[in-house]
């Protein structure tokens, strides 16, 4: 298809000049380029064909081996004055951001082709959508858009010939990490990305323009772009109730937006709809309450630990048309890693390319992962068991709870209720979480992460945290907002909770509230359940295991206190005065205990 979109074709011309590839190919989102695509990728070795007999259009990728999860101290927000980006983004000053990135942008191309590709976050046509345009020389980029956006002529058609678009520009150049960047300019609604080819920092539809770039449009818009799950519980009666979840990357995220119910549940006729499992677009109707949308068209999980008991419904979900980053590639052309379904295989190739076999030891004796802890699937939305009916609806879905959760062993008990929406915010600006395998450093060490979104707030958090209290003074019917922590440890260090599908149990206390159907009791942190009102049929938990769960220890919190008011201090005077005051409330509530 051909477009008119003088801007768009202006620009396209621009970076070819500057990148100079041998050719330029429109993506048109069609199943015969696609495969064409492949057969390329297949024949420079950029991706390997998988055993289509037992993963039908099923492609493995390999990425550089500095080059395997975001790499966050190399991503900036590039606005005029470093404030606006604020104390928790790198910054770097526009002109200068783009100068540098040009010189390492510059023939990047040189023997490559350049493909473009026109892409919608959100359903074609849906007011909650928006529309970019990435340009690459990576393949495995191409068909990874394709699985994750709704991408191809569709999207030029919806954008006709002046439509507004965010301009993103990849390249590999050459994968070199000490030039690598990835650059967020929101007052130009750009985004570069060079010497990267790590998901993450490269499907420039997903983290880079659904959260950083929308964050910052949905501030000036009115409304949220948020690190959120979106999932539907059906009940006998078929009622459903939508929920929004946040929790930092590989912290039972996607598991939770897939979720099976335990028999107990099923009998009960409880149903888990999928709608999303990553991001939430969340806009005030008429009825003020929030609808959301997901903005994705597909998964982009991580692998290990994921099997059929921990998150069946992904297991399933991946069986086709799947592109696997990262793993172990057995013999017979099939993937495995770490926590997988079946036997360990006695030989493999890792995921840099050498031969495996689990007796392998490092240097300092310990095994030799056969997968990256950050392996990757990218699989289309709509091969999960669980697809909500409602997940392409242009309208989206009514939220009726916001769920906040972390990883800590100690301090937050399994689950609390805020008393207000206010409280919520600061419930969510509190949110400490271990650091996970998705983030490129330590690992193990607590980090402070406000409804998960310290990675990808592209602007201000205190203004960010001023714009979640200003729609909650627009909303007159508000979400419910409720803190979980899956990961309680007892004095052993084992998880006292067994999460996963058992989550629903937690899951239908958070409804009973919502719809005002029990009480809770009153704490200084917020409202905790009576134990009596959580379904524990079937579960072994001794009463010293319950009582641990619910927990509130008033020294481990009045010690949060001091750290969250440190953490405060960084934002100065834009951070808003609410949240001190709920900070000096909490404190006066632990206190008087």
């Amino acid at each position: 298809m051909k477009t008119q979109h003088k801007e768009l074709l202006n620009w396209i011309d621009e970076m070819a000049k500057m990148c100079k590839p041998d050719k330029i190919v429109w993506i048109d989102g069609s199943d015969k380029q696609k495969e064409e695509l492949k057969k390329e990728a297949f024949k420079t070795g950029e991706l390997i064909e998988l055993n289509q007999k037992i993963l039908p259009g099923c492609v493995y990728h390999r990425t550089a081996i500095n080059d395997v999860a975001r790499t966050e101290h190399l991503t900036f927000i590039c606005t005029k004055k470093k404030e606006d980006a604020g104390p928790t983004n790198n910054w770097m000053d526009p002109e200068e951001a783009y100068k540098k990135a040009s010189s390492f942008f510059s023939n990047s191309m040189v023997g490559r082709i350049m493909y473009v590709i026109p892409f919608s976050m959100g359903p074609v046509n849906s007011k909650f959508s928006k529309i970019g345009v990435e340009l690459t020389d990576s393949i495995y980029v191409v068909l990874n858009m394709l699985i994750m956006t709704n991408a191809g002529d569709k999207v030029l058609e919806a954008l006709g010939n002046n439509g507004d678009f965010t301009k993103c520009l990849h390249s590999k150049a050459e994968l070199d990490i000490n030039k690598r960047l990835i650059l967020h300019f929101p007052q130009d609604n750009t985004i570069w990305s060079v010497n990267s080819g790590y998901g993450g920092n490269v499907l420039l539809g997903k983290k880079c323009l659904s959260l950083r770039i929308a964050s910052y449009l949905a501030r000036y818009e009115g409304w949220l772009a948020e690190h959120m799950l979106i999932i539907g519980i059906e009940d006998k009666k078929g009622n459903i109730t939508y929920i929004a979840g946040a929790f930092p990357s590989a912290c039972g995220k996607t598991n939770l937006a897939m979720l099976i119910p335990p028999d107990p549940f099923i009998k009960k006729g409880y149903k888990v709809w999928t709608v999303g499992d990553d991001i939430a677009w969340m806009r005030i109707k008429d009825d003020g309450r929030l609808w959301a949308i997901n903005p994705e068209t597909g998964f982009f999980g991580v692998l290990p630990g994921t099997n059929s008991k921990t998150n069946p419904n992904a297991i399933k979900t991946m069986q086709k048309n799947t592109i696997y980053t990262n793993t172990l590639l057995k013999e017979d052309g099939t993937v495995w890693w770490e926590g997988a379904d079946g036997p360990v295989p006695e030989f493999g190739f890792d995921w840099t390319g050498k031969p495996w076999n689990p007796n392998l030891k490092d240097e300092s004796g310990n095994p030799v992962k056969g997968a990256n802890p950050n392996s990757r699937f990218t699989a289309p939305i709509k091969q999960c068991p669980s697809i909500s009916p409602f997940v392409n609806d242009p309208e989206g879905v009514p939220i009726s709870a916001i769920i906040f959760g972390g990883r800590r062993a100690t301090l937050a008990p399994l689950i609390y209720q805020s008393f207000n929406w206010q409280h919520g915010v600061f419930t969510g600006s509190i949110m400490a979480s271990e650091i996970t395998a998705a983030q490129y450093g330590a690992q193990g060490k607590v980090r402070r992460d406000p409804m998960a979104m310290i990675p990808f707030c592209g602007y201000n958090m205190g203004d960010y945290f001023k714009h979640w209290i200003n729609i909650g003074k627009r909303l007159s019917n508000p979400p419910q907002i409720f803190h979980v922590n899956w990961f309680r440890t007892n004095k052993n260090g084992n998880f006292i909770w067994p999460g996963f599908g058992d989550n629903i149990r937690v899951l239908e206390w958070i409804i009973k509230r919502c719809n005002n159907q029990i009480e809770a009791d009153k704490t200084p942190i917020g409202f905790i359940p009576k134990i009596k009102d959580i379904d524990l049929t079937g579960l072994d938990l001794k009463q010293s295991d319950l009582a641990e769960l619910f927990k509130i220890d008033k020294k481990e919190w009045l010690e949060e206190v001091e750290q969250i008011d440190q953490f405060y201090l960084q934002f100065g005077d834009r951070f808003p005065e609410e949240l001190k005051q709920e900070l000096n409330q909490l404190k006066e509530r632990l206190t008087n205990i």
